[in-house]
């Protein structure tokens, strides 16, 4: 057995560690500004979407992620329902280095709260008396490489004219 003169603990990295511990809703609205007219439309309907996300951190490891999507369904200008969904969940998260941690808080649990809020989204819309509202997948992580890019300063050109 090695004896440790300064009886150090040697240098073990923190494994990395995530944990759902909950996924919930957090806000939630339905409107139909235009019913009942509005369901003797023809219908040609044009989907609007916006996402975007939040996060708080709660303590050392656990964070709340807040999933925001806001779907505008329109009949020509008429708003025919606006369902807007605030998915959230907490996570125990801790261990990974900082760009992997940014990419679990904004592309990682994102891509998990996703479909609680699809289907949340599906069943507001029909209990509204629409057809349901199937959103395609969402493609967290190419959306988490653009912000990247975008964040990243622009390379002044080597190119010279001559």
């Amino acid at each position: 057995m090695e004896e440790n003169p300064n009886n150090q603990q040697p240098n073990i990295a923190e494994p990395e560690t995530f944990v759902i511990q909950n996924v919930y809703i957090k806000d939630v609205s339905f409107e139909t500004p235009n019913s009942p007219q509005i369901f003797m439309e023809q219908w040609k309907p044009k989907l609007e979407l916006e996402i975007s996300n939040d996060i708080k951190q709660l303590n050392d490891e656990t964070f709340e992620i807040v999933l925001n999507l806001t779907s505008t369904v329109k009949v020509e200008e008429k708003t025919a329902f606006l369902v807007e969904v605030h998915q959230a969940g907490l996570f125990a998260i801790k261990g990974f280095p900082n760009d992997r941690m940014s990419y679990m808080l904004n592309a990682y649990c994102p891509n998990i709260l996703f479909p609680f809020a699809r289907e949340a989204v599906a069943n507001l819309v029909i209990k509204g008396g629409f057809q349901p509202l199937w959103l395609s997948p969402i493609n967290f992580d190419a959306l988490y490489a653009q912000q990247l890019q975008k964040q990243k300063p622009q390379q002044p050109s080597t190119d010279t004219i001559n």
